[in-house]
């Protein structure tokens, strides 16, 4: 597709879809293309396998069933106790 310089100014946005899309915009000035308006290629990096062997640790007791006063509070169903950063709220009464 072939657009002037007024009309890719105007309808930047709807060109800009169309590229996303994979369709090539040449912009020309006076018949004369001028600029090229493609898709970028996103960069294909890979990762070494093993990169974090070693420093990731999981411990052996990961998938042992929590300790009942930890879920209860995960669940919401209890209070927690004994937790002396965590005061209850009270409503304060208007004037």
């Amino acid at each position: 597709m072939e657009v002037n310089i007024h009309e890719a100014k105007t309808h930047l946005s709807r060109l800009l879809q169309r590229v996303a899309e994979g369709e090539e915009v040449v912009i020309a000035r006076a018949g004369e293309p001028i600029a090229r308006l493609v898709r970028i290629q996103p960069e294909k990096t890979t990762r070494p396998l093993g990169m974090y062997k070693g420093s990731v640790v999981v411990p052996d007791d990961f998938n042992d069933p929590l300790p009942p006063e930890l879920l209860a509070q995960f669940l919401g169903t209890e209070e927690p106790s004994g937790n002396p950063t965590r005061k209850k709220r009270t409503k304060r009464k208007r004037k």
